[in-house]
């Protein structure tokens, strides 16, 4: 990541305000965050436009819809943003816009917007990657110093990373198929729940007893951190085609819950132990939209408390995607003296340990896997 960015300015020393901007999938977001001297985060304002009504009769996000309502929306919501933290564009001392990955429609139009205000109101722009803003997002209401270990789990991402510093991290593990948060939207959805299936089915399962289904278990035989959830996603969707009652429906809920707990907390309790032989600071943070599901929180953070490590996950509103992220990667990136240029490209794929996607990438050439 680090050829994306140059050293525009010097480090800065002073506190900084920077508006962030977020467009990547179905949500327009915007916020004022102040990084003060020590590293500790404000947010000022967070203002989220969500499309779920948008998307909700198609059962997922229709990227040319996204894009659209980005359009529409995104001036309003950056302007809401500022009133909302009672500052003006000249308070500012950065604008930070996601640039990747994402849907490349939505991520032209918040980077894009970023690059104007930043052009015309002669501020260093930041194009953040979507998740190093997850990655960062904890730190929005507790202290996190790196290193730290995080494991980044959302609808579109599943990954172990070791966290070193801005921009220094290092992949342990990642899905080789589909995302947790994708397993539970497309379950969601043959269960005939709708969108976004993630929140319903976590509140279906609280009725239900989910030992009566034996769901299988993906990659027993490696003892690496990778994941998988295709298979576990095939097998309860069949399951699903003969649950007649609501008590079926309930049960089947709770068993694909704890079988997805399960599957992320016995590779991050590998991650831990690869972690804790490098690193004598101990935390284990947990991001990204999946990390707002009650149960899996538990399961996460009773795994780490028996591996000796501190457990820290941001606040619900911060889990989805949101913009106060984005502002605090690029504040964290200007702190350092590092901006962008204002031809950064707008990126669909953005991995944060580009030297392990290029050395060891998870879906190799040819015909192989569920993405290929």
């Amino acid at each position: 990541m680090a050829a994306d960015y140059s050293r525009g300015a010097a480090a800065a020393t002073g506190p900084l305000l920077v508006l962030g901007l977020e467009t990547s999938c179905d949500e327009t977001a915007a916020s004022v965050v102040r990084l003060d001297e020590a590293g500790g985060a404000e947010v000022l304002s967070s203002v989220v436009h969500s499309q779920i009504d948008d998307h909700q009769a198609y059962g997922g996000v229709v990227p040319e819809i996204a894009a659209r309502s980005h359009v529409e929306m995104i001036d309003g919501v950056a302007k809401r943003a500022l009133a909302d933290a009672g500052v003006g564009w000249g308070s500012l001392d950065g604008v930070a816009a996601t640039a990747g990955p994402g849907l490349v429609g939505g991520v032209m139009v918040g980077l894009s917007y970023g690059k104007a205000a930043a052009l015309a109101r002669g501020l260093p722009l930041v194009a953040v990657n979507h998740l190093e803003g997850h990655a960062v997002s904890a730190r929005l209401a507790a202290p996190a110093p790196y290193p730290f270990l995080l494991l980044l789990v959302s609808g579109g991402h599943c990954q172990l990373l070791e966290v070193r510093g801005v921009g220094d991290m290092s992949r342990l593990g990642a899905t080789i198929d589909d995302a947790a948060g994708e397993a539970f939207d497309k379950i969601a959805k043959s269960l005939g729940l709708g969108y976004p299936g993630g929140p319903a089915l976590e509140k279906l399962a609280e009725g239900g007893d989910g030992s009566r289904f034996d769901l299988p278990r993906a990659l027993l035989g490696r003892k690496d951190c990778d994941f998988s959830f295709s298979g576990l996603k095939t097998a309860a969707a069949r399951i699903a085609q003969t649950a007649d009652t609501d008590q079926d429906k309930a049960d089947l809920a709770d068993a694909v819950q704890s079988a997805i707990a399960r599957q992320l907390a016995e590779r991050s309790a590998r991650a831990m132990d690869l972690y804790a032989e490098r690193h004598d600071h101990r935390l284990f943070v947990v991001a990204g939209g999946v990390a707002a599901n009650h149960t899996i929180r538990r399961v996460l953070e009773e795994t780490a408390a028996r591996r000796g490590f501190g457990f820290l996950a941001p606040p619900l509103k911060y889990c989805t995607d949101n913009a106060a992220m984005i502002a605090l990667a690029g504040a964290e990136r200007l702190r350092l003296g590092l901006a962008s240029p204002l031809d950064a490209p707008a990126r669909p794929r953005w991995p944060l340990d580009e030297a392990k996607a290029a050395s060891d990438p998870l879906f190799k050439a040819g015909r192989k896997g569920a993405k290929a």
